[in-house]
């Protein structure tokens, strides 16, 4: 009875620490993924003088097939959903020029995990938590949308 008994706890502390590790290795990927591919957004932009045009979800925008690696950016992300190029897009009333947002489609449903959202806002805005206000936003349709120009 007492080794059921410790198992049970060990088991106990041991879940929410793996749930922790798996979310912060979801974020770290996401926050690369994003930084990674705002850098070929931005030197695509100083090559041209202008930003890719708009996007769908899962879709490599024109001109950029030498910029990004194609198999990142239309992979299912992390968290469910596929990237996706947004380029002068309004998201709750404000007009953004260049950003990057991750929205569900067909075959890959992203899932709003409150704690996973938190946490890329507080690893991408420095802890900063205001869902309007940094890098990292939620966007129309809750989509998670990281700024590259407003």
């Amino acid at each position: 009875m007492v080794v059921v008994t410790i198992i049970s706890v060990l088991a106990m502390l041991a879940v929410p620490a793996f749930a922790r590790i798996q979310r912060r290795a979801k974020t770290t990927a996401i926050m690369n993924d994003f930084r990674v591919f705002a850098t070929a957004f931005v030197a695509y932009s100083h090559e041209n003088g202008s930003w890719p045009a708009e996007a769908a979800p899962g879709v490599v925008p024109t001109g950029m097939t030498n910029q990004l690696n194609g198999t990142a950016w239309l992979r299912t992300t992390p968290m469910g959903g596929k990237y996706n190029w947004e380029f002068n897009q309004l998201h709750f009333g404000t007009r953004y020029q260049a950003a990057i947002a991750i929205s569900s489609v067909a075959g890959a449903t992203l899932v709003l995990d409150v704690p996973q959202l938190q946490d890329l806002e507080q690893t991408i805005d420095k802890g900063n938590f205001n869902w309007l206000g940094g890098d990292f936003h939620l966007g129309a349709a809750l989509n998670p949308l990281y700024i590259i120009q407003p």
